[in-house]
């Protein structure tokens, strides 16, 4: 069945078919070919239900809220300000990119977005303070990664719905490998421009009195984030209504600054609506499948292969991580963690690993994704910015510098698995 399964998804895939319909059709085959029993009724069932599960209702809220700050263009003063205190250090506004991303982030939810917004206010800049093309355009596919990681979170969302794992365990899990791997990229970028001082560029030269005065651009994304965080950790409100407080605050910033419109207002319904259909899309089609996978025993059964393997629980993740590296190459992220988490879940926490850390490991693992050619979807994000008509290797190349920072980041998670897991249970005692 398993052999099944997969020439059947890779020739649906072959064929051009969308992951959606693919992962559903995959579905109906193997219910029609492996069981007696009609499991096709049970899609309406399936449909209605996903449709309707209220903690699902966060992504559309994210999605609006990364709209906002889009649209209304609250990202570019930020940027600006954050330069001012970022761009002395070798490497100047390489740190900001990453700096940038990862506050950017904490407002969006979505790495694509990050990746998008920083590539289009920092590029204008590469060329006038003659730095590495393919270091900075890696600093934007590394930095855009963040989106995944740092809460609110729309993957970590759906890992929970997927897993029906805790949502605020799982935020307040991402703080802490969010703000290091930033801090490894930063440092990273440090690493590279004292190695090779001329990837650093001119120095981008700032005082103390544009440093104070830009502090008030910061404000925006760090009230929404506090707003988010802040009324889950303090019991006041469910990540569902935390994300509403989120999309309240951003409106009521973009309002006192005048910066909302109708036209603005269509805009960011129109980006909220089409993402929403591709995810749900995407969510019907990965629970049908696991639907028919449960009905069928084939997860069951290779719980108990696992089991009966002999490897070890340390082997096994070093196995899982392997295949998310391999399948990462070839596969969108967001589709990627859809289809493959309802399967490969039951069997990491079959073998004691705590369903946080691995949630947060699966986030990593797709940031991996985001920057591994030739499917990396912040890779292509920041070639798409770009003007200067450059080739996509420059990005492939400059991105490559920072995968050995995630790759050391995945290490310190198996040896000390604590770094994940102290901050949530913290917050959120078991």
């Amino acid at each position: 069945m398993a052999a099944a399964a997969l020439i059947i998804l890779l020739s649906l895939l072959g064929l051009g078919i969308s992951i959606a319909a693919a992962l559903g059709g995959l579905g109906l085959a193997l219910g029609a070919l492996f069981s007696d029993m009609p499991l096709y009724l049970a899609m309406g069932e399936i449909t209605w239900g996903i449709s309707t599960k209220i903690l699902l209702f966060t992504i559309p809220l994210f999605m609006m809220l990364g709209a906002i700050m889009v649209q209304t263009g609250m990202a570019a003063p930020m940027y600006q300000a954050l330069s001012h205190w970022l761009a002395w250090l070798p490497g100047g506004l390489m740190h900001t990119n990453v700096g940038a991303s990862a506050m950017f982030a904490a407002t969006s939810g979505s790495s694509a977005a990050t990746a998008a917004v920083i590539g289009q206010m920092s590029l204008p800049q590469m060329e006038k303070h003659k730095y590495n093309k393919r270091l900075f355009l890696g600093s934007i596919s590394a930095g855009g990664t963040l989106g995944i990681l740092i809460p609110p979170s729309g993957q970590m969302i759906m890992f929970g719905f997927l897993t029906d794992t805790s949502v605020p365990r799982l935020y307040m899990a991402g703080v802490v490998p969010g703000l290091l791997i930033a801090a490894a990229f930063i440092l990273t970028t440090l690493v590279a421009c004292w190695i090779v001082p001329k990837w650093g560029g001119e120095k981008v030269e700032t005082s103390w009195d544009e440093r104070i005065a830009g502090l008030p651009h910061l404000l925006p994304p760090l009230v929404i984030f506090a707003v988010i965080i802040g009324t889950i950790y303090s019991g006041f409100a469910t990540p569902t209504e935390s994300a509403a407080l989120g999309v309240v605050t951003a409106l009521a910033f973009a309002a006192l600054k005048r910066r909302l419109s109708w036209q603005i207002m269509a805009a960011i319904m129109d980006s909220t609506i089409q993402l929403t259909g591709m995810i749900l899309l995407l969510l019907i089609g990965a629970f049908s499948l696991n639907f028919v996978l449960s009905a069928t025993g084939l997860t069951r059964e290779l719980v108990s292969i696992v089991a009966q393997s002999g490897l070890s629980p340390t082997e096994l993740i070093l196995i899982v991580c392997l295949f998310y590296f391999i399948l990462g190459c070839f596969m969108e992220s967001l589709a990627m963690t859809v289809m493959t988490v309802p399967i490969v879940f039951p069997i990491v926490v079959s073998q004691g690993w705590d369903p946080i850390w691995f949630g947060i490991l699966v986030m990593v693992l797709v940031e991996i994704a985001m920057i591994t050619p030739p499917v990396g979807a912040t890779l292509f994000v920041s070639h798409g910015v770009r003007t200067d008509g450059g080739p996509m290797t420059d990005v492939f190349y400059g991105a490559a510098v920072y995968l050995p920072a995630l790759f050391l980041f995945v290490a310190l998670m198996i040896v000390f698995p604590d770094l994940i897991l102290w901050l949530p249970d913290i917050a959120f005692p078991k």
